[in-house]
């Protein structure tokens, strides 16, 4: 009989935990960004689980991010909530950043839909637009499937020619369209942070056809994607990452720009949970 891997085993206590916390099995998972949590509040019948109670689960320290999962309902779907997600830049390891994206896996989700915020790189977004997602760029030096491939999750070698789902897309589009929502679109690109991006760095992603830039998202489609889960992602634009046009930012600003912007966000994935 093969070993179960301890870090399977520590995936496995926590999702029996939150399990013998809810009654029902969730279908969709949605993980928040920065200034991004007015989606918990449609959340109804809501079970609030802290990060702490949780079995081997990461403190999440970034501004803007609370810590807990909520489970409940959300139009006509039963969804868990990740009110705060873990970052590389936090000093944890990509494997214990995805760590969450393993529990949904073994609690049965099937969908992911992800939230950030992140700098506008494209000259035609501004500044409090949203972005779907078409396409991601790993530039953090680092991959959360590198080690041993645990086979009951998914492949050694995983197909990443379609990270999002093309049905979700084409749903959060019509959501958009008809709410009427400027939803724009592009490539994301993944650095570590914390700091931001040098007007180089910018320059030379603009080049390699990203349309923005954040510290977050990237290692939990890979992981999602190998674990055969259907990924949405929208990025909320809080500042634009012009090189030529660059003014000090700070994380107070992001977290503003994605509260007064995420409730668009949010009315686009209800319409989305709505039709599946």
């Amino acid at each position: 009989m093969k070993k179960i891997p301890e870090y399977a085993k520590n995936v496995r206590e926590a999702s029996d935990f939150i399990r013998s916390k809810i009654n029902f099995k969730p279908k969709i998972a949605i993980v928040l960004g920065s200034g991004l949590d007015i989606i918990s509040q449609n959340i109804e019948g809501p079970v609030h689980i802290d990060y702490s109670e949780i079995p081997h689960f990461e403190k999440s320290t970034a501004p803007g991010h609370k810590g807990e999962l909520i489970v409940g309902k959300l139009g006509n779907d039963n969804v868990i909530l990740m009110n705060g997600r873990h970052h590389y830049y936090e000093g944890y390891t990509m494997k214990k950043i995805t760590f969450s994206i393993r529990v949904m896996q073994e609690l049965g989700v099937e969908v992911l839909m992800l939230t950030n915020a992140c700098g506008g790189l494209n000259p035609g977004f501004k500044r409090g637009d949203i972005m779907l997602l078409t396409d991601i760029i790993n530039f953090m030096g680092d991959n959360p499937l590198i080690g041993p491939n645990f086979d009951e999750w998914g492949p050694r070698f995983p197909d990443m020619s379609s990270p999002f789902d093309n049905g979700l897309s084409d749903l959060a589009k019509k959501a958009a369209q008809d709410l009427n929502i400027d939803l724009k679109e592009g490539v994301y690109i993944a650095v570590t942070g914390p700091s931001f991006e040098t007007p180089a760095e910018l320059k030379m992603f603009q080049k390699i056809g990203a349309d923005a830039v954040g510290m977050s998202t990237v290692p939990e489609v890979i992981v999602a994607r190998h674990a055969g889960i259907k990924v949405l992602a929208i990025s909320c634009i809080t500042d634009m990452a012009l090189p030529d046009e660059l003014e000090p930012l700070t994380s107070e600003m992001v977290n503003e720009t994605s509260k007064k912007n995420g409730d668009k966000i949010a009315r686009i994935f209800e319409r989305v949970i709505e039709k599946l």
